[in-house]
């Protein structure tokens, strides 16, 4: 147990080797995760909870590790070597439960650095503890902290109030600890930068177009790549096996697809092992992978928490303090995670917004792929007006929804972290875990969205839908009646619905505002699922409405738009 961001999930990565994401800004940890550690001759389980300033829960993450506590044995209490104060208040609330308790004093490097120095020895003695510093981006103390762990011991404190925990603790960092350097440092300088009223939004502005434009030229360069080696190593199978199939039947039309004047096509034939494993592998997984690794690196280095600070005036005026941006960006990555962020949010209220700001207006990585495919080819207009049409709904969705939503939006408190140098190893894991995740869970959604696609086209079901759905569809957006069927796969997979607009040889101002709605059109099932999960019944219907009510207002309103500009 720890205060945020004082690395709980590095250390407990170090003991039990689980595969956990760990990041530089807190917040990460929203529920419990658990390991074993060999220990003597015992098996035992290491839960990670997560971080808390103190025992009286103030946000639902706060309240899970409250709750954590009482089913635990032991306590590896982790303190920041740098902020000794701040974190021996909780330190000292632990230590009156009774537990049996050991402190990890992490973050030792860069107390070093930073010229702090701390009496071990005497910090033991006043807690009554056995104290372990450590450094668990390098593994610094580790092996040290788990050989001691039997030694963890009641440190026998009585019960006190907060206001006597808090002068205890300052009382006890003032004797063990002294500051030795007063240096202003190149990170304190460049920390100063990232966050004044000035250079901070234009320091963000240029963070940002940077990131996407390593996500765009890198994604693309990869894109090519693997568009090669399915041109060059998967062509010749699966000609081979549609030879084996005669070219057609309905076995044919489910595994190959249709053949494009007399050919495979791997973006438009929609077969399970053409267009199934082609567009996930080979169009999404580029521009996913740069998009996590950015993030990562991001996060890492410290940023993140950063950009909240400045964006934090104006996310107020939507609701939501400037942390939201955190599962907002995991959102663009994949909506599900994001959604799940949000929970780091104190209020109702905020949790509401963050979520329908992501279901609505933040599509996921894979489905921007998709659309940079399609309009990309067209010049970059179509993708101004997409991509300028959804800030202006986050915008304006944001406001409307902070003004016309009861409850209270909180003011944003947080312990900037300090800029670091990435840990190349966590680093690598992370990106592989997020990687091994995006496949593990979307590529059975493509091919079962696929799937449904070619077998629903076969029963006529989604002619069917198109034709009732066309004075919608034709007369309201636009567009043909065969665009019913990407709206029906949207809810198992969105970027599958945007890949089936190709075959439709729609014009631009038609791909444009199908692009649109699409993207603010009902999130895919996962993401579905997680929202219900997340915001319960009465709150994902009202959510529900509101896209409903903004995918039609905004696809007839740009269809119209459109079609008086003449574009």
């Amino acid at each position: 147990m720890g205060n945020p961001n004082v690395g709980k999930s590095a250390i407990f990565s170090r003991l039990t080797g689980s595969h956990v994401v760990v990041s530089n800004y807190s917040g990460t940890t929203v529920e419990y995760t658990s390991g074993k550690l060999k220990l003597e001759n015992v098996t035992a389980e290491i839960v990670d909870v997560p971080g808390t300033f103190a025992l009286e829960p103030t946000n639902r993450a706060e309240a899970v590790a409250s709750e954590m506590l009482e089913s635990g044995d032991t306590i590896i209490s982790v303190l920041n070597a740098t902020q000794l104060e701040r974190s021996l208040y909780l330190a000292l609330q632990l230590l009156q439960t009774g537990k049996p308790v050991i402190m990890a004093l992490n973050m030792w490097d860069e107390a070093q650095e930073k010229e702090i120095t701390i009496d071990i020895g005497k910090l033991e003695q006043l807690t009554g503890v056995p104290v372990v510093p450590t450094c668990a981006l390098s593994g610094e103390g580790i092996l040290m902290l788990k050989n001691r762990i039997p030694e963890a011991r009641n440190g026998e404190f009585k019960q006190e109030d907060s206001a006597s925990l808090m002068q205890r603790s300052s009382a006890i960092s003032s004797s063990v600890q002294k500051m030795h350097g007063n240096k202003t440092s190149v990170r304190e300088k460049l920390d100063h930068a990232t966050v004044h009223p000035v250079f901070g939004p234009l320091l963000a502005l240029f963070v940002l177009f940077l990131s996407f434009a390593v996500v765009a030229f890198l994604g693309d360069f990869l894109h090519e790549i693997l568009k090669g080696v399915f041109e060059l190593v998967w062509m010749p199978v699966a000609v081979w096996v549609s030879g084996l199939m005669g070219g057609e039947g309905l076995l044919h039309k489910i595994f190959i697809g249709e053949l494009i004047a007399g050919s495979i096509n791997f973006e438009e034939s929609f077969g399970l092992l053409t267009t199934g494993l082609y567009i996930p592998l080979a169009v999404v997984l580029p521009y996913i992978f740069c998009f996590y690794l950015t993030l990562s690196l991001l996060e890492d280095i410290g940023y993140l928490p950063r950009l909240g600070v400045v964006v934090d005036a104006f996310m107020q005026r939507l609701g939501i303090h400037g942390l939201s941006v955190v599962p907002m960006m995991l959102g663009i990555g994949c909506n599900v995670p994001g959604v799940m962020a949000g929970r780091m949010l104190e209020t109702r209220k905020e949790r509401f917004i963050v979520a329908t700001l992501i279901a609505i207006v933040v599509p996921c990585m894979a489905q921007q792929a998709m659309v940079i495919g399609l309009l990309g080819q067209a010049g970059v207009a179509g993708l101004a007006i997409v991509y300028g049409t959804l800030f202006l709904l986050w915008i304006l969705l944001g406001m409307l929804m902070n003004l016309f939503l009861k409850g209270e939006s909180t003011e944003m408190l947080i312990d900037l972290p300090p800029y670091r140098f990435p840990y190349w190893e966590s680093l690598i894991k992370k990106i592989y875990m997020r990687m091994n995740g995006f496949i593990r869970h979307a590529l059975p959604y493509v091919l079962l969205g696929v799937f449904a696609v070619n077998l629903l086209y076969t029963l006529g079901f989604i002619g069917y839908i198109s034709s009732v759905f066309a004075p919608v569809i034709t007369g309201l957006f636009g567009l043909p009646g065969e665009a019913g069927g990407a709206l029906i796969i949207g809810f198992l997979r969105k970027d599958v619905a945007v890949g089936m607009l190709a075959p439709l040889g729609l014009e631009l101002n038609q791909l444009i505002v199908a692009s649109v709605v699409l993207m603010v059109y009902f999130p895919c099932i996962a993401t579905f699922v997680v929202l219900f999960k997340e915001i319960g019944l009465w709150d994902l219907f009202k959510l529900s409405v509101i896209m409903i009510l903004v995918v039609i207002s905004t696809g007839s309103g740009l269809h119209l738009i459109l079609q008086s500009t003449g574009f």
